[in-house]
């Protein structure tokens, strides 16, 4: 019996060492500074005296809504889990989180290919195609006519989220987290799931901030691998 009991007392302890540990989160903004970042503004070219439209101000990171342009991740990611916190430092307005990012300024010489999860005040969780695609049920309903459907230029490239009210009041943070596995995107803000697609036409890619007229604070960017 002893025996017995010391060989599973063994055998769950070498269980235990050899069960591969959870992924652990990534800060991808490191309160400090935008190491790891780029930024890409059009009206900034050949200007280096141009005003930032990004700046980090008392451990927050700031996308000041003008010039319009983007923060870029230098590297890029696939199969994640990117949690996100932001608020509106002024009147809310205009920003958003683009994912699966590739070609700059693929759309208005502005938007690099992407996927926009959309941050708009009362639209947070709207996908944007921009260059890329993705299909939701509903698709119809949520983007209108097929015969409009397309990810450049006039082309229908708005698709409604699930919900109304999941955003809190300005001033106060929200947290919007988008799980990318495979081609799928879901979106969730506030714990609400306000949207998801299939099908999207890529699966990995650099993410983005907006800079698009209002100013936004995100004190969290934390990216978590998803495990196989």
């Amino acid at each position: 019996m002893r025996n017995l009991l010391l060989a599973s007392v063994l055998g769950l302890l070498a269980a235990c060492q050899s069960a591969p540990s959870a992924p652990k989160p990534i800060a991808l903004f490191d309160g400090k500074s935008l190491a790891g970042w780029h930024t890409d503004v059009p009206e900034a070219d050949g200007k280096p005296d141009a005003p930032a439209s990004f700046a980090v101000r008392d451990g927050v990171l700031v996308s000041l809504g003008n010039p319009p342009g983007h923060l870029i991740t230098d590297a890029s990611y696939r199969d994640y889990r990117l949690l996100v916190e932001y608020r509106w430092a002024g009147e809310p307005g205009n920003c958003g989180i683009l994912v699966h990012a590739s070609t700059p300024r693929r759309l208005y010489g502005m938007f690099p290919q992407s996927i926009e999860c959309q941050m708009h005040v009362g639209n947070a969780g709207d996908f944007w195609c921009i260059g890329e695609d993705i299909v939701v049920p509903d698709m119809e309903k949520r983007r209108g006519p097929k015969e409009k459907w397309g990810v450049d230029g006039d082309k229908a490239r708005r698709i409604l989220n699930l919900t109304d009210g999941s955003e809190k009041p300005a001033g106060e943070w929200n947290q919007m987290v988008i799980e990318c596995r495979g081609n799928r995107i879901d979106v969730w803000v506030n714990g609400d799931h306000v949207n998801h697609g299939a099908h999207c036409t890529a699966d990995h890619g650099q993410i983005a901030i907006q800079a698009e007229g209002a100013v936004a604070e995100f004190r969290k960017v934390e990216l978590t691998p998803l495990a196989d």
